[in-house]
């Protein structure tokens, strides 16, 4: 099987992604600005994360111009509930949360998919530790539209976790913060989310081989 352009290796034992670097002020500050009425303040934390919050959209939804509508709509809920905000969280973890929420939720009505509840799929019985094979990132010049044909093959919650970490280089710790999952959850899904990959992948390249490909699988 030839894999789409080869995969960076890393380890899957890396330590959590910190949050963003950024310059200036921190975060919690702004937040509080903004909790004050500041309008300068918002726009100022709109400007810091939106190219992040963007990526991850588009990522998921494989359509530049539905995920600025994703993350205009992430940062008008960011807006109404800021007054709320916990400060014990990263805003970066909260923000994702949002808009990874919204994209695949628009996802399905693009797609006209049947919504995949939670435990859809089984989970493991035990959450032990994993090892995972490497985890890879795409080298530049992949097409994208081959790679996001066979991430619509996933359920929801393993094409997120398969996004998240392979597209968007975000840890197992961070993704599980995001989705609101554990760790030991996120890293299964990864698990099971490659090898879901890896098969469909494979049966894309088996049926492009015969002639008889077709833009479903």
């Amino acid at each position: 099987m030839v894999l789409p352009h080869r995969f960076h290796k890393s380890s899957a034992s890396a330590a959590p992604q910190a949050p963003p670097q950024v310059e200036g002020r921190p975060d919690g500050e702004i937040i509080r600005d903004c909790q004050r009425g500041d309008r300068a303040a918002f726009a100022e934390l709109v400007g810091r994360y939106s190219g992040r919050a963007w990526a991850v959209a588009a990522s998921l939804l494989n359509d530049d111009e539905e995920a600025k509508d994703v993350v205009q709509d992430a940062f008008l809920r960011v807006h109404r509930a800021l007054e709320r905000f916990d400060f014990s969280q990263h805003f970066y973890t909260w923000l994702y949360r949002i808009v990874v929420n919204l994209a695949i939720d628009r996802l399905r009505r693009l797609q006209k998919l049947r919504p995949i509840a939670i435990d859809d799929v089984a989970e493991p019985e035990t959450h032990e530790r994993l090892e995972l094979q490497p985890a890879r990132r795409l080298e530049a010049g992949e097409t994208r539209d081959h790679v996001h044909a066979v991430l619509d093959c996933l359920p929801d919650k393993y094409r997120t976790v398969m996004v998240l970490r392979e597209l968007n280089g975000l840890s197992c710790k961070e993704i599980a913060r995001i989705v609101s999952s554990s760790h030991a959850t996120v890293r299964w899904r990864l698990h099971v989310a490659r090898k879901m990959f890896k098969d469909a992948w494979e049966r894309r390249e088996n049926r492009a081989a015969r002639g008889e490909f077709h833009h479903e699988m």
